[in-house]
């Protein structure tokens, strides 16, 4: 199978903590997303958001600033999972969010790399800078 790599950036107007946590704790991910996640915030442990539709391993966290997980669409093939990587970076009481996602099946890049603005950027500025 041939896959793709998605690299994305953008700015919150948040601190890394606010950021992390929207992304590492399962109520907050719930709020963001509109769906049910259970989350670890244990390295070595599963995830599960969109009501399952997507689920992983957290590979590497370091809180605030680096989440490191494996992510498998329930559509993919099976026993397939990417690597999605989050690194937070504050800039003058903003968080810099550099994304990057390797190993997307080449069929679904463009609806994964719209999904992450649609679904994650947009509603993360939303929630953070009301």
């Amino acid at each position: 199978m041939k896959t793709k790599m998605i690299r994305q950036s953008v700015t919150f107007k948040a601190p890394p903590h606010e950021v992390y946590e929207l992304l590492m704790d399962s109520q907050k991910h719930s709020v963001l997303t509109g769906s049910q996640a259970k989350i670890s915030k244990k390295t070595g442990e599963a995830f599960s958001i969109y009501d399952g539709e997507i689920e992983g391993i957290n590979l590497e966290l370091i809180p605030d600033k680096k989440i490191v997980q494996s992510w498998r669409y329930s559509d993919w093939p099976k026993g397939h999972f990417s690597e999605v990587t989050f690194l937070l970076t504050e800039d003058s009481g903003n968080t810099r969010l550099n994304f990057v996602q390797v190993g997307v099946p080449e069929e679904r890049y463009q609806d994964i790399k719209q999904g992450w603005l649609d679904y994650y950027w947009t509603p993360m500025r939303n929630l953070l800078e009301d």
